[in-house]
């Protein structure tokens, strides 16, 4: 159904939000990158600028050194290198961001996945010098695997190569190429020198042959094209609320953040997996009755019918209900340093839903190099991205990866101390891959309290 003329007068009044994160490899200037963007756009707190100052200077450097403004972390600080993803929130007067500034090393692959996982747009960093690496490729293999819809290559350190337009021609022809041929729809090549500024928030004045947007200009004018608020709706039940009191005694409704789409007043839904279905009755957003509610705003649904609905369910449009199963393929990357093994049991959390689940098998573990396949490795470890195949003791509603970020996503948790050991992605690989050679293994019943 389209939206109405009031509902996209209200989206368009609320300024957009655009998650992106950068990443790149050792050395290629991210924390810079990261730290003169919210400089030049006067995103920096005094406070916070002369606290760079006075550490800069204490370490022999006469100008601050805009890195120290993201890498936070005293590790980071001593080694001049980014280990975890540090997140910093901006606005400009066009638009608002949340920006994940990720590590560069391999070993901290799993840190890049956390932050590109909820971005609509990457900004991979490459060395004008050295051109496009092996870490550069791996990061670009990531942002497809994960659906990143933008790619922003920052060609940087220009200034260090006298502002030359072929090399960055031979970058930027180069990179395009391989983004392109794992199904990457959009990529963006800017050239840039983070030290000096140019080309960030400023145009360059060293840099008269290229005639398009700076970073921060990309960042404010990019459309944010995965619209969740046009996918499937989908609405994870967080909590039944039942107040039994005189003022409403038969008030029954169903709490959650909508994770993806509209919902409306009168619209039939059903509820998965019980399959039962029933009308939209009311909305109460923030208390107030509204006709219609979207992502990611956080809603109570009143259904007609008084049907069992309980924590973990999912409610979705009558015609646009995806297939409940038991028996998961997905595309994972293993986050936990402790090993992900065939024929462990786990719980596997899918949105407001916890199951028990086994780790059937893991047909292949995919080298990021080269995007070989491994068959059968048998185990992942932490910064392994592999195939599994998972059954679960019940009935899941996911949706492909590839369809919804939101509802096509997992995590993989050990049920002894309740760790974080994958997150996962329903679904195919990359864009138009093939799915691994060998068949899964056939599920299987299990004991001790496991058997599904």
């Amino acid at each position: 159904m389209p939206s109405t003329h009031t509902e996209d007068a209200t989206r368009l009044a609320t300024p957009t939000l655009l998650r992106f994160a950068t990443a790149g490899s050792v050395d290629d200037g991210k924390s810079t990158l990261v730290g003169r963007l919210l400089h030049d756009s006067k995103s920096v707190l005094t406070d916070q600028l002369e606290a760079v100052e006075r550490a800069s200077l204490s370490r022999g450097q006469e100008a601050p050194d805009l890195a120290l403004l993201t890498d936070g972390l005293r590790a980071e600080r001593e080694q001049g290198i980014t280990i975890d993803v540090a997140y910093r929130y901006f606005a400009t007067p066009r638009r608002r961001f949340i920006l994940a500034d990720t590590p560069g090393h391999v070993q901290y692959t799993r840190n890049m996945v956390t932050g590109a996982s909820t971005a609509e747009l990457a900004v991979v960093l490459v060395d004008a010098r050295n051109g496009v690496v092996e870490q550069t490729r791996r990061h670009a293999a990531v942002a497809a695997l994960l659906r990143v819809p933008h790619v922003v290559l920052a060609v940087n350190k220009m200034d260090l190569v006298a502002y030359a337009e072929p090399v960055f021609a031979a970058i930027a022809k180069e990179f395009t190429a391989y983004a392109a041929s794992l199904g990457v729809p959009e990529i963006t090549a800017i050239p840039i020198s983070a030290l000096a500024g140019d080309n960030v928030v400023e145009p360059s004045a060293h840099m008269d042959w290229y005639g398009g947007p700076t970073v921060l200009e990309h960042l404010e004018t990019v459309p944010v094209s995965h619209d969740l608020a046009t996918c499937h709706a989908r609405l994870p039940v967080q909590y039944v609320i039942r107040p039994q009191s005189a003022e409403h005694p038969d008030y029954r409704g169903y709490a959650g953040q909508i994770a993806a789409g509209t919902f409306r007043v009168g619209e039939e839904v059903t509820v998965l997996p019980s399959g039962r279905t029933s009308k939209v009755a009311g909305i109460d957003l923030l208390g107030t009755p509204v006709e219609s509610a979207w992502t990611p705003q956080s809603v109570t649904l009143l259904l007609d019918d008084d049907i069992d609905i309980s924590r973990g369910d999912l409610i979705v449009p009558s015609g646009d209900a995806p297939a409940t199963t038991q028996d998961i393929e997905a595309t994972v990357c293993h986050v936990a340093d402790r090993p992900l093994d065939v024929g462990q049991r786990v719980l596997l959390k899918h949105t407001t839903r916890t199951v028990k689940a086994i780790v059937k098998d893991i047909p292949s573990r995919l080298t990021l190099d080269d995007l070989s396949q491994h068959p059968a490795p048998g185990s992942l470890v932490a910064n392994d991205i592999g195939r599994v195949v998972i059954r679960t003791a019940e009935p899941l509603a996911l949706d492909a990866y590839a369809d919804s970020r939101r509802t096509g996503s997992f995590l993989l948790i050990d049920p002894a101390d309740g760790t974080t050991l994958t997150a996962g992605m329903a679904g195919a690989a990359f864009a138009d891959s093939p799915a691994p050679a060998e068949e899964p293994a056939a599920p299987s019943g299990d004991d001790q309290g496991w058997d599904f």
